[in-house]
């Protein structure tokens, strides 16, 4: 199973360093790049950044409720953190356990 990365440039350049072979950049053309994704089975991990995953919005939170793999994690950009964003493994993790994850 492969780890992929759909994020911007600089966040690119850190999941390179991290070992990760295949990174998409994508311009204006984001849900075209995760539907052509979703389509394959040998991806088992895919980072993407939280300003990515809002702009494919309803497109992922859909993928997520009926597939669990592959995994996807939302990752901060170079910019960090969105304050009112939520992040689908930190709410997982509390409706599952109880515990806030910060």
């Amino acid at each position: 199973m492969k780890i992929i990365g759909i994020c911007d440039r600089d966040t690119a350049v850190g999941l390179r360093l991290a070992g990760v072979q295949e990174l998409y950049t994508p311009g204006e053309d984001a849900v075209k790049i995760w539907n052509n994704l979703t389509d394959r089975e040998d991806i088992g991990i895919v980072f993407i950044t939280e300003k990515i995953s809002e702009d494919i919005g309803k497109t992922l939170k859909d993928y997520r409720l009926r597939n669990n793999i592959p995994i996807v994690l939302e990752i901060p950009d170079k910019r960090g953190r969105i304050e009112d964003h939520v992040d689908f493994v930190s709410h997982l993790v509390k409706k599952a356990v109880g515990v806030e994850v910060k």
